[in-house]
């Protein structure tokens, strides 16, 4: 079974996408400097989008993530360590996850969402492989329950 079957059912995945959006919570709060004020600003704009939208958006792109992270959480679990792997791992996880947000923006009919994403996505990878550690975390502890 795949992440996506394992951390995506009915009693999981409300749980799942709640962490994950937490998770992008705490890395938007870590971050400091004139990227940290364009980062959270640019997060504050998709806010505003609609009520809801951030959670909506992580439960849509979940699936295609986690299919994407699949084979190197598969290789980290062969070397016994996944939650490990994955970090060590923080840059093929990056461009995994990046892939996904990059196809998904092509059916982005909204200005703002597709703006934003076109503004922040030559720094995406740097902020994404510093959230890796935390999202193996995240998955490492549903695919225990």
């Amino acid at each position: 079974m795949g992440l996506r079957d394992g951390l995506l059912n009915s009693n999981k995945k409300t749980m799942v996408v709640n962490d994950c959006c937490s998770l992008i919570e705490a890395q938007l709060a870590s971050k400091s400097g004139i990227s940290g004020v364009a980062l959270k600003t640019a997060f504050a704009a998709l806010k505003g989008v609609k009520p809801g939208y951030i959670p909506y958006v992580v439960e849509q792109i979940l699936p295609q993530c986690f299919t994407a992270l699949d084979p190197i959480w598969s290789e980290g679990e062969q070397k016994g360590d996944p939650v490990g792997h994955l970090a060590a791992s923080r840059s093929e996880t990056a461009d995994a996850l990046l892939s996904v947000t990059d196809a998904r923006l092509k059916d982005v009919s909204r200005a703002i969402v597709r703006g934003t994403y076109q503004k922040l996505r030559g720094s995406a990878k740097k902020h994404v492989e510093e959230a890796v550690p935390d999202l193996a975390k995240v998955i490492d502890k549903y695919t225990k329950v």
